[in-house]
């Protein structure tokens, strides 16, 4: 005999929609605590779902907050990323800009790009949803929703701040950084370089976001030269002003920072998340590679900024990443002799006895 809540479950398909709308409403919190409901039958209920997605608005942001929920198990997630039609249908509800549920949608291809089989959205073709985007290409309709959405001009209820998750997923790959690191035909701009201004965007979900994308792209070493680049990426000043406070510096080693950071107003703020000046700081460490990079940090006297934001941010994490920087910014050279000089210590010290 049937329980209620598998009858529940069945009402998914039913075909009174008040009756759908009651079970999706009703199903919500049985996805976080009791997800396997809702693989009866060969995953029939996540069928149902991803047809519910397109129903009417209150049935369709139920449906997506279980599908969301639902989709940390690796079953369901792999079904939801394998099918090709509920792709197209998920990328033709997010770009369009008067879509109620944008920011569901979002929040669920986030989840999706924990998929392997999500690489495909990188190559994959569709037709032009021309309010958002004149590109054919589904990761460029997405990135332009990011972008032009972030201030809630494109869709009056959404800011697509999720999608950050999803470009941070995609970078892992080589395929995804060959993306962000590529001159796009379509607006010719580099990808990246439309996302680091958003290091200092007040959804701590889309600086996240970005701060996780633009550290996996700078795992790509031939990009350096065009992070460091001031007419092309000009990474760095959106790298080391979220790590910044509004503490003061002397003439002395304020005159070689760049001129985006010198003279801060007072009430300049570190991000508040520590987690995400801990990935700036391992980004900025990547860029060291190579000696162009360790020098280049070294000629706009980035160890003062970093030696303030460990004195300031109590924190095991963040003080152990500005403590791996410093060691590689501030050790000789291999074959070259001494050690460089600290800006406020004799020559003859090491980094680790100024913390």
């Amino acid at each position: 005999m049937k329980t209620e809540l598998e009858e529940l479950v069945e009402f998914l398909h039913h075909g009174n929609t008040p009756i759908r709308q009651i079970a999706c409403e009703n199903l919500v919190g049985f996805s976080t605590a009791q997800p396997e409901i809702f693989k009866r039958h060969q995953l029939l209920p996540i069928r149902d779902l991803k047809l519910l997605v397109l129903d009417y608005t209150p049935i369709a942001s139920n449906a997506l907050t279980i599908l969301v929920n639902l989709s940390a198990d690796e079953e369901i997630l792999d079904n939801l990323a394998s099918d090709d039609a509920f792709l197209e249908n998920l990328l033709f509800k997010v770009t369009s800009n008067k879509e109620q549920n944008a920011d569901s949608f979002s929040m669920l291809f986030a989840n999706l790009g924990k998929s392997e089989k999500m690489k495909r959205i990188l190559t994959l073709k569709r037709r032009v949803p021309e309010s958002v985007s004149n590109s054919a290409h589904a990761i460029d309709q997405l990135m332009d929703c990011f972008v032009k959405g972030a201030d809630g001009s494109l869709n009056k209820h959404a800011n697509y701040d999720y999608l950050s998750y999803l470009f941070a997923d995609l970078s892992k790959s080589e395929e995804g950084r060959a993306y962000f690191t590529t001159r796009q035909d379509y607006d010719g701009v580099v990808p990246v370089t439309k996302l680091t201004v958003f290091t200092e965007h007040d959804s701590t979900i889309r600086r996240k976001g970005v701060a996780s994308t633009i550290k996996n792209v700078a795992f790509e070493i031939p990009f350096h030269p065009t992070l460091f680049s001031e007419e092309e990426a000009n990474l760095l000043p959106y790298l080391l002003l979220p790590i910044m406070g509004p503490e003061e510096f002397s003439e002395e080693e304020a005159a070689d920072m760049l001129p985006d950071l010198q003279l801060l107003p007072p009430d300049k703020k570190r991000d508040s998340d520590n987690s995400i000046i801990v990935t700036h700081l391992e980004t900025l460490l990547l860029l060291t590679t190579t000696r162009e990079g360790r020098d280049k940090m070294r000629s706009i006297n980035v160890y003062p900024i970093v030696r303030e934001c460990h004195l300031r941010v109590d924190n095991d994490d963040v003080q152990e990443a500005c403590d791996r920087l410093v060691q590689v910014l501030m050790r000789d050279e291999e074959g070259e002799g001494k050690p460089i000089a600290l800006p406020e210590q004799d020559e003859d010290q090491k980094v680790v006895e100024l913390f």
